[in-house]
C-alpha cells in the first residue's frame, strides 16, 4: 500500500506509543516521516525501524513544551524535506490529581503540552500546506476529552480543547483543500497505561463492549486513513477508536 507516496508527514511524540505506531504506519504507506520528540535516541531507533523496512524518515528533536523548539524543528524539517503536508499532533502528558488538590503548575503543563503545542505546530506548518493547496492535520484527542474522568480535569480539558481546535480550524482552512480531523482513542495498551494497577485495568475493560484494550496500531490505521485521499471529504470530524466505550 503506497497511498501516501509523495507526502511528507510530521508526527509529534513519535518516539513511543501511539506516535511511534503512527510514524510506522504512515511510512509503510509511502510517506516520508519527520519524527519529532524530546528523546533523540528513541527517535533514532524508530527511524532505523522505518528505514530498515524500506521507508524514509528523519529525526528532529522537539520539546513541544518549548515554542522556540517547535518553530526551529518544523523550519528545519521543511528545509530538509521540502515541505510538510501531513501533521499528526500526538504528543501529550498526564499529571493526574483531583481538582481540589491539583497544583496550578500541573494544570498549566498539561494544557500547554497537550493543547497549546498543537496550536503552535499548526501555525508553523500551515503556510507549507496552503502554498500547495493540500494538507492533512490529525489531532490525537481522547475518549476522556469527550466523557471526562475523575482525577484528570487538566487532561480532559486539554483533549476537549483539541476537539474544539479541530472543528474551528477545519472551517478556517477548508477552502485551501486542507482537512482537519481528530482521532479519539479509548483505553489503549501503551507505556502510559502499562503501569496502571491490574484492578483498575480490569474495571476499565468492563466498560468496553469489545472487551479488551485497543492497540496502538489500531489508532495509527485510523490516523493514516484520515491522512489519505480516501478521507478527502471528511473534515471537522472526531473518529472514535474506543471499542465502543463511548458511542454516539
Amino acid at each position: 500500500m503506497a497511498d501516501l507516496q509523495g507526502h511528507i508527514a510530521l508526527v509529534t511524540g513519535a518516539s513511543q506509543g501511539i506516535g511511534r505506531a503512527c510514524a510506522l504506519e504512515l511510512a509503510s504507506r509511502g510517506a516520508v516521516v519527520a519524527l519529532a520528540a524530546r528523546n533523540e535516541q528513541k527517535l533514532a531507533e524508530v527511524c532505523s525501524e522505518i528505514t530498515g523496512a524500506g521507508g524514509n524518515a528523519a529525526v528532529f528533536k522537539m520539546d513541544v513544551g518549548n515554542e522556540e523548539e517547535i518553530k526551529a524543528a518544523i523550519k528545519a524539517a521543511i528545509a530538509q524535506l521540502g515541505k510538510l503536508d501531513i501533521l499528526v499532533n500526538n504528543a501529550g502528558i498526564t499529571h493526574d490529581q483531583l481538582v481540589l488538590r491539583m497544583k496550578r503548575s500541573d494544570w498549566d503543563s498539561v494544557i500547554h503540552t497537550n493543547l497549546t503545542s498543537a496550536y503552535l505546530c499548526v501555525q508553523a506548518v500551515l503556510s507549507s500546506m496552503m502554498k500547495q493547496r493540500w494538507g492533512r492535520i490529525v489531532n490525537i484527542t481522547s475518549v476522556f476529552g469527550q466523557m471526562g474522568q475523575i482525577g484528570q480535569a487538566n487532561y480532559a480539558a486539554s483533549k476537549a480543547g483539541l476537539i474544539g481546535l479541530t472543528m474551528a480550524l477545519a472551517r478556517e482552512v477548508a477552502s485551501r483543500n486542507i482537512t482537519v480531523n481528530a482521532v479519539a482513542p479509548g483505553f489503549i495498551e501503551t507505556a502510559m497505561t502499562a503501569d496502571l494497577p491490574a484492578e483498575l485495568k480490569n474495571k476499565v475493560e468492563t466498560m468496553i463492549p469489545l472487551g479488551r484494550p485497543g492497540r496502538d496500531v489500531e489508532v495509527a490505521k485510523a490516523v493514516a486513513f484520515l491522512a489519505s485521499e480516501d478521507a478527502s471529504y471528511i473534515t471537522g470530524h472526531v473518529l472514535n477508536v474506543n471499542g465502543g466505550m463511548l458511542m454516539g
